[in-house]
């Protein structure tokens, strides 16, 4: 047995019908729990998105921390990822996608109004996450130390060759760069941005994403219009395809909910842990303001971005580019821009990649800053951190150089064990978080 069929066997285990299983009931429960919080505060979640800080420390604005949050959930996830989706599951599985995110929501809440409830002071602003609530709210601190350490692997290196992998593919496509080119120029303008810090980081992506956001959807809004006649029967395949109808390639029922739950999770990343990484460094006046924050986060990446791929591949793409999942959007956008949708979607790629590379080094950095906690400051932390940024950028180099399946694999190893970890624990914790909301209710109601 070889490296990828040994990926691909670990990656089968860990993503079981029960981790499905568990994350929708996660979803459903936070919502009960809520009152559809998801629903009743979209209001606050806007509001939340422009509060300014509450001064309690180095911490960055709430909007800062929205940017870097959904930095890191728009990335190749919802170019690749829904492109992937829909070649092994079928129409059926955007329903998926939909629904995940919905409930999603309430999941992407919770975590995050727990992290501001844990965080801690650190030399550079604010750190928390799930490996804080774990070690502090459910004392378990081997547990938060695991976590911690499948952050720093896991978003340090196998996310980030994801990533890099379909920024490689999808360069080549367009412009004919060699994928090692690629990952080496995509690893000098990272190394520009991490070496500056979080505060850089944090500017430069409340600056670029929701650039790079608004104009994807500008074009794909084009496409669409473009081709009104035929999106009754787009909408129509989804939701027949959704209940085991119609899937590309003979996917059954399961196939279909799996493709969904797996890559809405892994583009939306709620339950996943790495919102509640970017919440806990914000500065905000109230727990639950961070939760609205992330919430909505999750919206605009999943039934935004993710439903814009969708109905473009769905509407304009033809089916038979086999495993060149990003050409599947590069044609759908070549159908109404003729010569132009390659390199469109491809520049695109390089804004989605770069952004989403960044929020990963902040999440591998936080979790390498809770295991480094009681050596804050030393020589040791920051030799630690140096070596940090010198492995992530060697993985966004090497990352191009490998094939799609082990990539997404490795990531799906990745996303799968830390949604494992965080979801039962936030299951656990789950009174502090409604006590939380409550709390916020109680005091703004009449506002």
């Amino acid at each position: 047995m070889n490296f990828a069929e040994v990926v691909s066997q670990i990656s089968k285990v860990i993503w079981s019908p029960a981790l499905v299983v568990l994350l929708i009931f996660a979803g459903l429960f936070f919502t009960a729990g809520t009152r559809f919080v998801q629903v009743r505060h979209f209001k606050d979640m806007l509001k939340s998105l422009f509060a300014t800080k509450a001064g309690q420390g180095k911490g960055i604005s709430s909007f800062e921390a929205f940017c870097m949050a959904l930095s890191g959930r728009i990335g190749t996830g919802n170019i690749v990822g829904v492109a992937t989706a829909i070649a092994i599951g079928g129409p059926g599985s955007v329903f998926w996608m939909w629904l995940i995110a919905f409930f999603g929501a309430a999941t992407a809440f919770m975590e995050s109004t727990l992290a501001q409830q844990y965080k801690f002071q650190h030399d550079t602003g604010f750190r928390g996450g799930p490996f804080s609530y774990i070690e502090a709210g459910l004392k378990q601190k081997w547990l938060g130390v695991f976590f911690a350490l499948s952050g720093v692997i896991g978003y340090g290196i196998c996310l980030v060759t994801v990533q890099a992998n379909g920024l490689g593919t999808s360069m080549c496509n367009a412009f004919s760069v060699p994928p090692l080119y690629a990952g080496i120029g995509l690893a000098v303008v990272l190394g520009i941005v991490i070496f500056g810090g979080v505060k850089v980081i944090s500017r430069v992506s409340s600056v670029v994403t929701p650039f790079m956001a608004l104009g994807y959807i500008l074009v794909a809004v084009l496409v669409i219009c473009c081709n009104l006649e035929a999106v009754p029967g787009v909408f129509r395949q989804i939701f027949e395809g959704a209940f085991g109808a119609g899937a590309i390639g003979g996917g059954a029922l399961g196939t279909t909910i799996m493709m969904g739950v797996k890559r809405g999770i892994f583009s939306n990343e709620a339950g996943q842990g790495s919102g509640a990484i970017v919440s806990a460094s914000a500065d905000v006046s109230h727990p639950v303001r961070q939760g609205f924050a992330q919430s909505f986060s999750v919206y605009v990446d999943t039934l935004f971005v993710c439903t814009a791929t969708a109905l473009m591949i769905l509407i304009a793409a033809p089916q038979d580019l086999g495993n060149n999942f990003a050409g599947y959007t590069q044609a759908a956008v070549d159908t109404v821009f003729p010569g132009f949708g390659s390199q469109f979607v491809s520049i695109a790629m390089v804004f989605f990649v770069y952004t989403t590379i960044m929020a990963y080094y902040f999440y591998s950095e936080s979790s390498l800053i809770y295991l480094m906690r009681k050596r804050s400051g030393s020589l040791l932390e920051k030799i630690c951190v140096i070596l940090l940024r010198l492995a992530l950028l060697t993985a966004a180099i090497l990352g191009t150089l490998y094939e799609s399946t082990v990539t997404w694999d490795l990531g799906d190893i990745a996303v799968g064990v830390q949604a494992w970890v965080n979801v039962v624990a936030l299951l656990l914790l789950s009174r502090h978080g409604f006590k939380a909301l409550k709390d916020y209710e109680r005091h703004n109601s009449h506002k």
